[in-house]
């Protein structure tokens, strides 16, 4: 399949939207409307976690045709939104729209090539009953902090891992700027106006597309700029490198917060550095806030608690 993501969810929806059939007819496994979605509102929230994910795999995985989407993208997939720690409403919408994502792949090739291809994306299921299981949900403000972030990168066991989570800690990258990451966007050296340290500069693409700078330690640049002239880019396997942070975790018994943890210690760190720097409290909030790409204040706040 090919064209963007966007258009490419819009392709998948005409497999699946039968606006008006009735209820009878989706439940029936001989009808022809099996399985379709009839509610337009509910064929729109779909579609946005259809795009959510697919921009996220084209990020992480250089996935560009959600035809090529297997079930070990939707497991990599789920476990990252795991790590936000989303409510568990939240995390049910994402597990239904990704079950739907199948249903709609199948209908798709049923209709382009005469039979539908073998997909199965029960793993979904298998991550949402794991997170209500595990308390990974929701349920009011928890911090997700680590206090020891140093002795938990530096015992990680996979080089690349303790890279990528050294961006995060540094630059406040969210995982998809820190696993795949090419020599265009190394943008060398500079001084941090806020810390007044040099740093090297990775321009990276995050949520929702937007671009813009991340500030790593010059020993960890060096190193990712390293292995991009050895392999040609920098590259890792998000399960893998959400597995060896928790085990590591688990090794020093403390509490795992993923490798969003260490977005969230982050935050926290570089509001310290604007106010250091003669900044007040809400300009600090504000400087951060985009350098998280986000827009308003307030969502650092939240990293705060």
């Amino acid at each position: 399949m090919r064209g963007s993501v966007d258009w490419q969810s819009a392709e998948l929806v005409k497999a699946i939207f039968v606006e008006g059939t009735k209820k009878e007819e989706r439940i029936d496994p001989c009808h022809p409307n099996h399985n379709c979605v009839a509610s337009f509102m509910t064929m729109e929230t779909y579609r946005s976690v259809w795009n959510n994910a697919g921009h996220w795999m084209k990020e992480c995985y250089s996935i560009k045709d959600f035809e090529q989407i297997t079930a070990e993208h939707i497991e990599a997939y789920m476990l990252y939104k795991i790590e936000y720690y989303p409510s568990k409403a939240y995390l049910e919408k994402i597990s239904a729209a990704l079950g739907k994502l199948e249903i709609a792949l199948k209908r798709y090739t049923q209709q382009k090539y005469g039979e539908p291809r073998n997909y199965d994306f029960g793993v979904r299921q298998i991550q949402l009953n794991l997170a209500r299981n595990l308390n990974r949900v929701y349920d009011g403000y928890h911090s997700r902090i680590y206090k020891e972030p140093e002795q938990l990168i530096g015992m990680l066991a996979n080089h690349k891992h303790r890279c990528s989570a050294h961006v995060q800690l540094h630059g406040l990258a969210r995982a998809e700027g820190c696993t795949l990451i090419r020599s265009e966007q190394m943008h060398g050296y500079r001084i941090d106006p806020i810390s007044k340290k040099e740093i090297g500069v990775i321009q990276t693409k995050e949520k929702g597309g937007k671009v813009g700078d991340v500030f790593v330690d010059v020993d960890t640049y060096r190193q990712i700029e390293e292995i991009i002239k050895k392999e040609g880019r920098f590259k890792v396997n998000y399960k893998s490198y959400a597995e060896d942070i928790r085990n590591t975790c688990a090794t020093l018994q403390i509490e795992c917060h993923g490798s969003h943890g260490f977005r969230w210690t982050a935050a926290q760190r570089r509001v310290r550095e604007y106010q250091r720097a003669g900044y007040s409290y809400e300009e600090a909030l504000q400087g951060v806030s985009w350098e998280m790409k986000h827009f308003r204040s307030s969502i650092t706040e939240h990293y705060l608690g």
